[in-house]
C-alpha cells in the first residue's frame, strides 16, 4: 500500500466525508442494516477494520472483546493502530471481521482480503460494505474520474459481483447479503430527508441499484477444527498506551479508553 502517512491523510478526509450530511445519512442507514446481522452471528473476538461515522459500528455485535482498527489512533475504545494489508493478529484468532468500505479505498483490495483471510478463523465470518458502481452513486462517480481526486467519488466503487468472485476463491461462502440506501447522493440535509421513502421502496423496484451492498461470508475448512488463541491486553509501566502483542505482520498499540 502507500506510505502510512498517505493512507492516514485519505482516512481523514474519509472521515470527514462521513461527518456531512450525505456520509452522516449513509452511515445511519448502513448501521441501521448492520444490527440485526452482527447480533446474530456467535462471535468471541471481532474487529471492525476502519472507522467511519464516528461510532463503532460493532456495538450491536455480542463479541466480548471488539477491537477497531484504523490508522490514525481513534478515540474509540479498544483501538489499534495498524494499517489493513498488515493486521497484527495471529492466523486464525478472530471470529469476525468488518470491512466498512475498507476495499473501496485500499490500494490493493486483495491484498487486504488475503490478510483478512489470515486472521479469521474456520467458520468465522467477514462482513463487507461497498459501493456500488451500477447506482446513482456509480454513475456520478463516473463524471467525478477526470477530476481531482473527491471522496467518496476517488473510490474504487468494486462490482458485488467481482467481491463475490474473490471472496469464492478464498474459500468462503456467501450466507447474506442485502442492498443498502436508494436515495441519490444530494449534498442538502432536507432533500435527503425528503426522499426517505426510496429506501422503502428500493428492494422492490430497483433492488440491486443501491448504493451500497452488504455481504456476509463464511470462511469454510473442510476438516479442520479452529485452535483459538488466548487473547490477552497487557499494560506496559510509564506508557498512556498500552501495547497489543500478537503475531501478525505489523507491531501495532492499543489504547483502552474508560
Amino acid at each position: 500500500m502507500s506510505s502510512a502517512d498517505d493512507f492516514a491523510a485519505l482516512r481523514a478526509r474519509l472521515h470527514g466525508w462521513f461527518d456531512q450530511p450525505l456520509g452522516r445519512s449513509l452511515w445511519a442507514a448502513e448501521a441501521a442494516r448492520l444490527r440485526p446481522t452482527l447480533s446474530a452471528l456467535s462471535t468471541t473476538v471481532a474487529i471492525q477494520i476502519g472507522d467511519i461515522g464516528g461510532t463503532e459500528l460493532l456495538d450491536s455485535c455480542g463479541a466480548p472483546l471488539k477491537v477497531l482498527v484504523e490508522n490514525p489512533v481513534s478515540d474509540l475504545k479498544n483501538s489499534v493502530v495498524a494499517m489493513p494489508d498488515a493486521l497484527p493478529f495471529d492466523s486464525a484468532s478472530v471470529d469476525l471481521a468488518l470491512l466498512p468500505h475498507t476495499l473501496d479505498f485500499a490500494e490493493d483490495p486483495h491484498e487486504v482480503l488475503r490478510e483478512v483471510d489470515r486472521i479469521i478463523s474456520p467458520e468465522g465470518h467477514m462482513v463487507v460494505l461497498g459501493f456500488n458502481p451500477y447506482s446513482l452513486w456509480g454513475l456520478r462517480r463516473l463524471f467525478r474520474r477526470r477530476s481531482a481526486p473527491v471522496i467518496p467519488w476517488n473510490a474504487h466503487f468494486i462490482s458485488l459481483y467481482r467481491i463475490k468472485d474473490w471472496l469464492k476463491l478464498l474459500n468462503f461462502e456467501i450466507s447474506e447479503g442485502a442492498m443498502v440506501y436508494y436515495r441519490p447522493p444530494l449534498c442538502s440535509q432536507k432533500a435527503i430527508d425528503r426522499l426517505y421513502l426510496l429506501d422503502a421502496i428500493g428492494n422492490r423496484w430497483w433492488p440491486m441499484a443501491a448504493a451500497v451492498y452488504m455481504l456476509v461470508a463464511r470462511k469454510r475448512v473442510e476438516g479442520m477444527t479452529p485452535i483459538r488463541p488466548r487473547w490477552r491486553l497487557r499494560a506496559v509501566p510509564d506508557s498512556s498506551v498500552p501495547q497489543a502483542t500478537a503475531c501478525g505482520r505489523a507491531a501495532a498499540r492499543m489504547r483502552i479508553v474508560g
